[in-house]
């Protein structure tokens, strides 16, 4: 097969072209670079005048397009979806586990051999909560080595990752638990808080759901009350700003609480409802962009702080405020998700010549101040997947499968290790890998398996009614 071509169906293609008509057994191909269909010719029978037959062989290649609806996929869809998973979830089975310290080792090189033994602690609670989803939802994985796995990481981060007098998580430890750095962020709270949680759910030991409680009620007091807590010092030259990453992991922590324990439901409901108002504040310019940061009252901020904007996190807010309206039958909100959360910052972050989404954009055209801007990151491809095939779903707009379709491609053929499993993180503009590693201080055992996860139960679904 021709590098960077994947074989969709061999056909018998007749065409006519300046008086010569031709007859060949074709193959239609998927160039993976251009995201075209292509029509290959591998011989030809061309007939000449004076009824002659001349045989003539050699390739060649010519647009050609496909009417096959795009839901013919599905079943291929599902068939990776499951496996990437897989592989990806016995990489860090295999090669991440700290039998002597607990806890999980995160910086995996491409084979999963350990680079550096620094525990990063976002990743020690999100592999503690994508360990204990699996365990609960999938029965390939509702065994005794990954529930002890998730107990003996939901165990380190109790031991070592929460200083007890302030209820600030360490950013990093060691590999035996001591603290290296504190971020003046709440977001190590968060993955702890979505650890525990689900590792509750898993086992049903009361400790782990006390202490869940216990650090969503400090979450919501900085987050929505007081943040001096995280030790944030108030500069008199630095606005005030409402980042969309508040409102949107509160969403999220609020809908695991909402699983943990359904009883919970009435006491966050009028939180959630104040974090959609929080991201709907993000929609500016008469409802053509979202910018990542705007002042506390919904207004753009001044300079290049203002004009920000990261594709990958709106598209992830679009599926959290999806599935919230769906839920609580919003077919405004439903739109306004799919419309403005979705598809314009899609169209937008989108790269149409190299493929694969820009991880942040200046909306007036300036070059971000962010080094990394162009370059193509696994979790905003992640978050689109899941995005569309949410929004398709919901709505069977065949328009969303398409989409999901496009980054599927695009993905599959870019971020994949067919040798070693997970995926790789960080790629440049023109889709080449800049950093082999598989699991760093920012990448662990979350976005892809969540994500193919996800993509697999609701495929399945598809696939199946």
């Amino acid at each position: 097969m021709t590098r960077g071509y994947q074989l969709i169906v061999e056909v018998d293609v007749y065409i006519c072209a300046a008086g010569i008509n031709c007859g060949t057994r074709g193959r239609i191909l998927f160039d993976n670079t251009s995201g075209r269909f292509v029509c290959v010719h591998g011989c030809f029978f061309i007939y000449l005048h004076q009824n002659q037959l001349t045989f003539v062989r050699f390739a060649l290649y010519l647009p050609v397009r496909i009417t096959m609806s795009v839901k013919s996929r599905l079943p291929e869809f599902l068939e990776k979806c499951e496996r990437e998973r897989d592989r990806a979830v016995d990489f860090w089975l295999q090669n991440s586990h700290d039998t002597e310290h607990g806890g999980f080792f995160v910086c995996l090189d491409r084979d999963g051999k350990v680079y550096d033994d620094t525990k990063y602690c976002w990743l020690q609670g999100r592999q503690v909560w994508m360990y204990c989803r699996l365990y609960n939802e999938v029965e390939k994985y509702h065994r005794q080595d990954v529930l002890q796995a998730a107990i003996a990481g939901g165990e380190f981060l109790m031991k070592h990752v929460r200083d007890p007098t302030t209820m600030k998580c360490s950013f990093a430890v060691t590999r035996d638990g001591r603290t290296v750095k504190v971020q003046r962020q709440p977001f190590s709270e968060v993955f702890y808080f979505l650890g525990l949680s689900e590792l509750y759910r898993a086992t049903g030991e009361a400790k782990y759901r006390e202490e869940a409680l216990k650090m969503m009620d400090q979450l919501v007091h900085w987050m929505t009350v007081d943040d001096s807590g995280l030790g944030r010092p108030k500069w008199p030259g630095a606005p005030d700003t409402d980042n969309m990453a508040v409102p949107m992991m509160l969403m999220c922590m609020i809908d695991q609480l909402e699983m943990m324990d359904s009883t919970l439901t009435d006491k966050y409901a009028g939180l959630a409802e104040r974090c959609v108002e929080q991201l709907l504040l993000h929609i500016q310019r008469d409802g053509t962009v979202i910018l990542e940061q705007v002042s506390p009252d919904g207004q753009e901020l001044p300079g290049s702080l203002g004009r920000l904007q990261n594709p990958g996190h709106a598209i992830e807010c679009s599926w959290f405020l999806l599935q919230y309206a769906v839920k609580h039958n919003r077919p405004d909100l439903k739109k306004t998700a799919i419309n403005n959360f979705l598809l314009q910052p899609f169209e937008s972050g989108w790269d149409d010549k190299h493929g694969g989404l820009f991880y942040f954009l200046d909306v007036d055209g300036y070059s971000p101040t962010q080094l990394e801007w162009n370059m193509k990151l696994w979790w905003p491809h992640n978050e689109a997947l899941i995005a569309f095939l949410v929004a398709y779903k919901e709505t069977k707009d065949e328009q969303m499968l398409e989409k999901f379709a496009k980054v599927f491609d695009y993905s599959f053929s870019h971020f994949v290790d067919p040798d070693h499993g997970e995926w790789y993180g960080y790629l440049s503009q023109q889709g080449e890998v800049t950093q082999r590693f598989k699991g760093g201080p920012f990448k662990g055992c979350f976005h892809v398996p969540r994500c193919l996860h996800m993509c697999t139960q609701i495929l399945r679904e598809l696939v199946t009614t």
